[in-house]
């Protein structure tokens, strides 16, 4: 297929982050990999059309929310034994493993499009333009639910415990 290299290396240097940006949304680490797969999968069969796209990053961040939002309408949402416990990780990360904690929960509690937002904005990096393009919304919606999150974000009692505060 014409542009594989170019595939190659794009796919291997954004792997992390729409692994990321998917646990973000609410996903997973297991499942956060399958989209970000799913997500690649699909940019591969139409590598044409994203690599002439004028904000490459942004149409594929909106094929990982649509595959979200697709796996979301159609998953059943138990959990799932295993047989294996995961291996531990080495030295003490009990700060950072908190603070993870604290902003997935109040991520959590956000709508999903104040979390889409959120997350394509301030994880993936994207500008509002590219967000309102990934997300087939007008540039003002974007901001205007960037506001609302980060209003909601600023009065989270979970993350007000990470500074020792209390919510604003």
């Amino acid at each position: 297929m014409d542009g594989e290299p170019d595939f190659s290396e794009y796919a291997a240097a954004r792997w992390p982050a729409l692994v990321r940006s998917a646990v973000l949304l609410g996903c997973a680490v297991a499942e956060a990999e399958d989209l970000a797969q799913t997500t690649l999968v699909r940019c591969y069969q139409a590598w044409s059309k994203v690599r002439r796209a004028h904000h490459r990053d942004a149409y594929v961040y909106r094929i990982l929310v649509n595959c979200y939002r697709d796996s979301r309408r159609r998953r059943w949402w138990a959990e799932k034994p295993t047989d294996r416990v995961p291996d531990r990780p080495e030295g003490d990360r009990t700060a950072q493993v908190d603070t993870a904690d604290a902003v997935a929960r109040a991520l959590a509690r956000l709508s999903a499009p104040y979390r889409e937002a959120v997350v394509l904005r301030y994880y993936a990096q994207l500008s509002e333009q590219q967000i309102a393009e990934a997300l087939h919304i007008a540039p003002g919606t974007v901001k205007s639910r960037l506001s609302r999150a980060l209003a909601k974000l600023s009065s989270d009692a979970d993350l007000a415990d990470l500074n020792g505060g209390s919510p604003s």
